[in-house]
């Protein structure tokens, strides 16, 4: 299956990630966008490691209850792939090539670069326009999979009774979610802006700038820290240590004794992750910060990472300013809101 798919008519944005399957459909209106259906449904620990399904049956159920909590009657879906599987780069084309040319250039070009062998991969490319380098020649985002990495996915969604019309690649989701709050935030759009989507044992740095996502790079770390040691200094179940993540008191010395030391480290991995980004041959200067995933909404964290890094930091909310139907559950979605740029960034391929 192509991995960018065919995208006319609203389509649910299904992110799968490591904790939770999330489930989201918008319809469009005059102004904007409105968000008509929303449901998640937990994950254990193992059904996703690394962004690889260990379980199909597990994420099909996962699935299957979230897409029926949230209401909606459509069955087609956008899904994304990450992680080690996942190879993406951009190359350049003479802008004069025939269009029936240029997939069969992509071939050749997929053929130097994908480091894996075609025939195991799912390939697909997307025009991006005229190279900002030089006018003679066009931008084209190559992207492929492993493709037990697609068929995965597919295969839950077809024991859930649903249909794949989009395959997309998390970061370009999330970009896509981003348009969004630059717009809203009145951000340049050659401004380059880092956004860390702080995931359950993972955290991916991605920058953004024209548009585009113009680098990204995974680290090994991420919320599951806390709850594990939330987990041990209160002899909790992960249930019990998850309180936090609800929006709960703790503990009385939580703050002082737990979520404090994790919030530091989160800065000092923060700050890491920018000087290896300082060290690549895409260094552009940042300004400002998002931090999306289901920690990135942790009391105190934004403000945080901002005084000790100087760097203008937010919590990405790319709902902000949306209608909600009636029938969506406005405090569960809201407490949710910066762990769902992947899953509106799916929703939102439905109207390209």
């Amino acid at each position: 299956m192509k991995l960018f798919g065919n995208k006319k008519a609203p389509v649910i944005g299904l992110d799968i990630g490591s904790s939770f399957v999330r489930a989201l459909q918008l319809s469009e209106t005059g102004g904007g966008f409105r968000v008509e259906h929303f449901g998640m449904e937990p994950l254990r620990e193992g059904v996703v490691v690394d962004k690889s399904v260990q379980d199909i049956e597990a994420i099909s159920n996962a699935i299957e209850r979230a897409v029926r909590n949230s209401g909606t009657r459509t069955k087609v879906c956008a899904i994304a792939v990450s992680g080690p599987a996942v190879f993406t780069k951009t190359i350049s084309l003479p802008s004069d090539l025939a269009e029936s040319d240029v997939e069969s250039q992509v071939q050749i070009e997929a053929n130097q670069y994908v480091p894996y062998p075609l025939d195991e991969v799912s390939l697909d490319f997307n025009v991006l326009g005229p190279s900002a380098r030089n006018p003679d020649l066009v931008d084209i985002l190559l992207a492929a999979s492993k493709s037990e990495n697609v068929e995965s996915r597919q295969d839950a969604l077809e024991s859930a009774g649903l249909v794949a019309r989009v395959v997309d690649v998390e970061a370009f989701a999330i970009a896509n979610a981003f348009d969004l709050i630059r717009e809203r935030d009145h951000l340049s759009k050659n401004e380059a802006v880092g956004i860390f989507d702080i995931g359950r044992d993972l955290t991916t740095l991605l920058v953004i700038r024209g548009g585009r996502v113009i680098y990204t790079r995974e680290h090994p770390f991420g919320g599951h820290q806390l709850l594990e040691e939330a987990m041990r200094r209160y002899d909790m179940t992960p249930e019990q240590a998850s309180f936090f993540e609800r929006g709960e008191d703790g503990p009385e010395d939580f703050e002082s004794e737990v979520l404090e030391p994790f919030q530091l480290n989160i800065v000092h991995q923060v700050s890491r992750a920018l000087q290896f980004f300082a060290s690549s041959n895409e260094y552009s200067p940042i300004s400002t910060i998002y931090l999306a995933g289901g920690t990135a909404s942790l009391k105190g964290l934004a403000p945080m990472v901002q005084q000790e890094l100087g760097l203008t930091t937010r919590v990405a909310d790319p709902l902000s300013g949306m209608d909600i139907a009636p029938s969506v559950a406005v405090s569960a979605l809201k407490r949710n809101t910066p762990s769902l740029m992947v899953a509106l960034g799916l929703a939102l391929r439905g109207f390209d």
